[in-house]
């Protein structure tokens, strides 16, 4: 086990986590509906409480919060651990959203695509250095069919909001640290995919578009993936469930894995912070924790983190 220590626990489905300069760390509570401050000392204050299923969360340029809400999961608990599930009974739509920090005052942002594609499960996010997001999207699980995913770009200012990748249902999502390549996660596929990012939302051709980016890596047993956090040397530190839970940091040009086990079969994701970037903060959502790590290396400096 990576060595680690818990700073928060009671909390319903974490995910999303901001590392803050301040020494706390913002996370949303999917099950809750809520955005929620972790304090150094594992106190928690309630920012916001948008509903539906916020997912993952990132800082924009304007200092405001936007979070991918999934539109809301069914729950239910199996030996001791909380599970999403199929969507809620009240799904009505997947959506970003734009938080204030110092009201709590939740916008909706983005439900569908300039063209009209609808949103079903927006899932993780990353902003560039120019002030766009890219985001993923999960799709949406019913009990007898699923709605396609993809991967999504956005502007902060409401302005636009495109696809640049439609069809496999991704979850985590990050930039290289020169903004030239975008990651994605396919979290039954077990595959890590690369694209080359041309402009804000587009991306390179592949071969066929119907098996669209480049292969980084892949799993061979049931390990399943989720969101994911880049490090500063351009690794990749993708959260992976069930037979490998923990964190795995993948270097994108060999597809080499360096595997931190953490104690939770869904450990989904990981942020970075502190002075050296070397502070490590990891949800344990099934148990509702939050952890601290010493990473090994330090993680790249997101955009707009102040």
């Amino acid at each position: 086990m990576h060595p680690h220590r818990i700073i928060a626990e009671g909390l319903a489905f974490p995910e999303g986590p901001i590392a803050m300069d301040d020494g706390s760390v913002i996370v949303v509570e999917i099950a809750a509906g809520k955005l929620t401050r972790v304090r150094p000392d594992g106190t928690t204050q309630t920012i916001a409480t948008p509903g539906g299923g916020p997912n993952g969360a990132a800082i924009g340029p304007d200092g405001a919060i936007y979070v991918c809400n999934n539109g809301g999961f069914e729950w239910y608990s199996q030996d001791g651990m909380l599970l999403p599930g199929n969507a809620a009974a009240d799904y009505t739509t997947g959506r970003i959203e734009r938080i204030d920090l110092a009201t709590g005052h939740v916008e909706r942002l983005y439900d569908k695509t300039d063209d009209g594609l609808a949103l079903s499960g927006p899932n993780d996010i990353m902003f560039d250095a120019a002030g766009g997001f890219w985001f993923t999207d999960l799709g949406k699980h019913f009990p007898h069919h699923e709605t396609k995913g993809g991967l999504f770009y956005g502007k902060p200012d409401g302005s636009g909001c495109v696809c640049a990748v439609y069809g496999p249902n991704l979850n985590g999502v990050g930039l290289s640290p020169d903004g030239s390549k975008v990651y994605a996660a396919v979290t039954a596929g077990r595959v890590i995919l690369e694209f080359d990012v041309t402009g804000p939302g587009t991306v390179a051709p592949s071969p066929l578009a119907a098996i669209p980016g480049r292969f980084v890596t892949t799993w061979p047993n049931k390990t399943y993936l989720d969101s994911l956090a880049m490090e500063a040397d351009g690794r990749i530190a993708q959260a992976t469930l069930i037979e490998s839970a923990g964190i795995t940091s993948v270097d994108p040009a060999t597809g080499a894995q360096e595997f931190f086990p953490f104690p939770d079969l869904l450990t989904t994701n990981i942020a970075f912070g502190g002075a050296d970037m070397r502070d490590a903060y990891v949800t344990l959502s099934t148990t509702g924790r939050l952890a601290h790590a010493r990473w090994p290396r330090p993680g790249f400096r997101l955009p707009f983190n102040a």
